[in-house]
């Protein structure tokens, strides 16, 4: 009901625009001038640059990596709620869900990328964890391939494929101040502001404020969310010496979270209805983390900087997680159960180094420094399975409302979490680039010393159960050679560093919790890159060797009974990936492209896998996101998306396939100026044709999928003041 009172709304406030101050082709008024400035500034564009950690800020086209960042306009304009959200633009990701909880995770080239590894200007561990919300955020950047040696290992243990790192906002020499309101079917309501001013003779301090709040049911059946985030940026810039110290505090709170169906069934069931919710009332994720990070540049001579930053986060979570498993895949007939999850977390990191310019001929970038991160982690678990851990039985097409199970094994303490486990990585690394042919051939050579530490404690006894003291070195070899000022080739080879995993809460498990021994993987990548004015393609071929982590059974001859999590076998990725933006004429933008990926398991348990697919990684994605302002209709902007994914496997055995699907998304923006103030009105529509479909099967250690969102409405009306 109330989107159908929300939409004459839009009508009112396209029809008034005109009437306020529409301008005429070829009108150089005031008005005029307003609206052409603010529909090109709420052009949505990737920026090809990015922090390369060791390397620094660095554009695309001089680096041997794939790079790029979707910006703040991309965020204002598509109204996402989480960083997954606005990765659905990159047609070399894609999004998926942990186990029961509202945790985002990302595949990048097949790999596992956890919402806890998510960078925050350059520093692990300090963004908030499992879903973040876009608003706090200049920039959110993506790094194709392994980062070990620029960035360090992911605490968390994953980023082989890639990287994902949050910039937040700063000041710019022109005053903002932006307030926006916001809608999302079914009844999700919210608003958000921005201010930002730079003060001083030359503007050497600024501030930027930030925040937002939205809450209300999503377009799943009954699942409510709400968002609260505040941030402050302030900076000061004296020349040679910048500083700069960043804030922040996010409560995300998701009641009734559609939950991953686990699979045990010989066939697929068919899709539920794209709003439907199997999840049970009780269910819930609240999540609270505080945040912020401390930034110093000192250039000491003109070719000389020294940088250091530290960072720290106090996170704190609960919830009642659910879990379906279905045993009938023709009647939906399903097996339900609980887990309560209390936890803290306590991370500080801390980054210093110092970058020097040498040579004229034959140039010389020398990076030396190192970094360090201490996380603690406290937490505890209730299995609420019921007598004989046998759960609840349900529907996944007719969910009955049923009571919480009774608690089946509690782990720790649930009114008082203890420390389970304690890492400290710390590494030291150096690096050159070398530039010939007035840096037309740029070779970057570097090493990367990583220890990593930790300790795992007995869920039972508060003991520690388990120490491991591990440190590898991790070189990176790369070429760039650009023999026009459009085109650069690269090639690298670099290692991933995988802290080692960790055996997850389950009772079919003997090993709950055991924390396994880091692992490298080593990437082998060739590709090249074109920018011609505003358009922009790159094109990579990589392969990609990582050592795999899944259960088998303790007993071979039962595999129906209890199993035993570790290291087993090897994961081979190799693909292709093209990615394209920019705007090739006049009033026409594009972001898309394409990736075609080949995952290969070996050295399986018996060798029953052997060559078969890996679980969860797509053999295609493209995606195309085009924008067009309408040259008869000044401000006015059409909008469009497509996503599609390809086939994936949902079982080692690749006895259970999901089909490929695809997605249309709509929308259109209008710019008009009430008086002095540029206004934006923004309507979008996801998944038109409201289709349903199981988006992902990425669970290596379950046999398990996620469905779809179903068509969702976005609305939104800034105004900058």
């Amino acid at each position: 009901m109330k989107l159908f009172l929300t939409l004459p709304l839009l009508a009112i406030a396209l029809a008034a625009g005109p009437a306020l101050a529409q301008p005429e082709r070829g009108d150089n008024s005031d008005a005029a001038q307003i609206v052409v400035t603010a529909q090109r500034e709420n052009q949505t564009e990737v920026l090809n640059s990015g922090d390369l950690g060791v390397l620094g800020d660095k554009d695309a086209m001089e680096v041997p990596f794939t790079v790029r960042a979707y910006d703040e306009t991309l965020i204002l304009n598509q109204q996402p709620q989480t960083i997954g959200e606005v990765l659905e633009n990159d047609p070399t990701i894609r999004t998926t869900y942990g186990f029961g909880n509202a945790a985002e995770q990302f595949v990048i080239r097949g790999f596992t990328l956890f919402g806890d590894d998510v960078g925050l200007n350059g520093l692990y561990g300090i963004a908030p964890r499992q879903l973040i919300a876009p608003e706090l955020f200049d920039q959110v950047q993506v790094l194709n391939g392994a980062t070990a040696f620029l960035n360090g290992a992911a605490p968390g243990g994953s980023g082989i494929g890639g990287s994902v790192d949050l910039i937040l906002k700063r000041a710019d020499a022109d005053p903002l101040t932006r307030a926006t309101l916001g809608y999302t079917s079914n009844e999700h309501f919210g608003g958000s502001f921005d201010v930002g001013r730079r003060f001083g003779d030359a503007g050497q301090f600024g501030i930027r404020v930030n925040g937002a709040f939205r809450s209300g049911d999503v377009g799943i059946d009954d699942e409510f969310r709400r968002t609260r985030v505040i941030g402050a940026g302030f900076d000061w810039d004296g020349g040679d010496v910048r500083l700069s110290l960043d804030l922040g505090y996010q409560r995300v709170e998701v009641d009734r979270l559609r939950p991953k169906v686990t699979l045990a069934t010989t066939t697929i069931p068919r899709v539920p209805d794209s709003d439907a919710n199997y999840a049970q009332p009780y269910t819930y994720t609240d999540l609270r983390d505080y945040f912020g990070i401390f930034g110093i540049e000192w250039h000491v001579a003109d070719n000389a900087l020294l940088y250091a930053s530290f960072g720290a986060r106090d996170g704190r979570e609960d919830g009642i997680y659910g879990g379906i498993t279905v045993t009938d895949a023709a009647t939906g007939a399903a097996n339900g159960t609980a887990l309560f999850v209390p936890r803290t977390d306590n991370n500080e990191a801390a980054e210093a180094g110092m970058r020097i310019a040498l040579g004229s001929a034959i140039t010389h970038e020398i990076n030396l420094g190192g970094n360090i991160s201490w996380q603690t982690n406290r937490n505890a678990y209730d299995f609420l399975y019921g007598p004989g851990f046998a759960g609840f039985a349900t529907n996944l097409y007719d969910t009955p409302i049923v009571p919480i199970p009774s608690s089946t094994l509690v782990g720790g303490d649930l009114d008082d979490p203890f420390p389970i486990s304690k890492t400290r990585q710390g590494s030291v690394f150096a690096s050159d680039t070398i530039g010939f042919w007035d840096d037309r051939i740029l070779l970057t050579g570097g090493l990367r010393l990583q220890t990593i530490r930790v300790e795992s404690f007995d869920y039972f006894t508060a003991a520690r159960s388990s120490l491991y003291s591990e440190d590898a070195v991790t070189p990176v070899a790369g070429i760039v050679v650009r023999p026009t000022e459009q085109i650069s080739l690269f090639a690298n080879r670099i290692e991933g560093l995988q802290q080692g995993p960790v055996a997850p809460l389950d009772p079919v498990l003997v090993n709950p919790g055991q924390t396994f021994a880091p692992f490298r993987s080593t990437q082998y990548e060739v590709g090249g890159k074109l920018e011609l004015g505003r358009f922009n393609a790159s094109l990579a071929l990589f392969q990609t060797e990582l050592p795999s982590a899944f259960a088998v059974p303790v007993d071979p001859a039962n595999p129906a009974g209890q199993q035993v999590f570790g290291i087993n076998g090897e994961q081979r990725n190799r693909g292709l990936e093209l990615t394209l933006d920019g705007e090739p004429v006049d009033g026409l933008r594009l972001i898309g492209g394409l990736a075609v990926y080949d995952a290969e398991l070996r050295d399986t348990a018996g060798g029953a896998n052997d060559g078969n697919e890996a679980v969860g990684v797509p053999d295609f994605t493209v995606n195309a996101n085009v924008e067009w302002d309408v040259p008869f209709l000044p401000g006015f902007t059409l909008t469009g998306r497509v996503v599609h994914t390809g086939e994936q496997q949902v079982n080692q055995a690749n006895t259970l396939t999901l089909e490929d699907w695809t997605r249309f998304d709509l929308g259109a923006r209008y710019v008009f100026a009430a008086g002095e103030t540029p206004v934006t009105l923004r309507f979008r529509v996801d998944n038109i044709a409201d289709d349903r479909y199981w988006a992902s099967s990425f669970d290596a250690f379950n046999a398990a999928l996620l469905q779809g969102a179903p068509r969702t409405f976005k609305l939104s009306v800034s105004a900058d003041f």
